[in-house]
C-alpha cells in the first residue's frame, strides 16, 4: 500500500506546482494590463476641450492623430454652468497642433471604446500648453442613431387602418 501511496504523491505535486505556476501567470499577465492602462499625465502637454456628450470616453483613453496614440485622456469634468464635459488631455511634445483643430470623440468599433480624434487645421498659429480647444463634437450613440433608423422607418410605412390599398386598385 505504501508503495500505491507514493506513487501517488507525486501526480498530486506535479499537478499543484503546475496549478501555482499557471495562476502565476495569470497574475503576472493581470498586473501588466492593469499597468499598461494607467498612463502618467506627465508624458506630453496639457490640452482642454469642451463637448456636449463624451458617452463612453474613460480617462486613460488614446488621444490619435492619423490613427496614431498621441497622448491620453487625463480628466474628465462637467461644468456646472452649462453641464457640458470638459476633457482635459495630453499631447506628446514633440506634436504641434494648429489652432484651428478639432477634438472628435470617435468608437474604436460598435463594441469597442471611445478615443479622442485629432483633426488638425490649417492654421499656422500652434495650441499652446493648456490651450482649449474650440472646435470639437461629440460623441454619437449608438443607441440614439437606432432609434432614429427604426422611428424613420416606422413613420414611413403604411398606416394599417385605411390606407393600405385595395386588391382591384391600382397604385401610382
Amino acid at each position: 500500500m505504501s508503495a500505491a501511496s507514493g506513487a501517488r504523491a507525486r501526480p498530486d505535486t506535479l499537478e499543484l506546482v503546475t496549478g501555482m505556476l499557471v495562476m502565476g501567470v495569470l497574475i503576472a499577465l493581470v498586473v501588466l494590463a492593469m499597468a499598461g492602462r494607467h498612463h502618467k499625465g506627465g508624458d506630453g502637454y496639457p490640452l482642454r476641450a469642451v463637448f456636449s456628450q463624451i458617452d463612453g470616453l474613460d480617462v486613460g483613453a488614446d488621444v490619435r492623430l492619423a490613427g496614431i496614440t498621441v497622448g491620453h485622456v487625463t480628466s474628465e469634468t462637467v461644468d456646472p454652468k452649462d453641464f457640458r464635459a470638459r476633457v482635459i488631455f495630453t499631447v506628446r511634445k514633440d506634436v504641434s497642433l494648429p489652432d484651428d483643430s478639432a477634438a472628435i470623440v470617435t468608437s474604436d468599433s460598435l463594441l469597442g471604446g471611445k478615443y479622442i480624434a485629432l483633426s488638425p487645421g490649417g492654421s499656422d498659429a500652434m495650441l499652446k500648453p493648456g490651450a482649449v480647444m474650440v472646435q470639437t463634437q461629440g460623441s454619437i450613440s449608438l443607441e440614439q442613431l437606432l432609434s432614429k433608423f427604426i422611428f424613420s422607418v416606422t413613420d414611413n410605412l403604411p398606416k394599417s387602418k385605411g390606407t393600405a390599398p385595395k386588391a382591384g386598385d391600382a397604385g401610382p
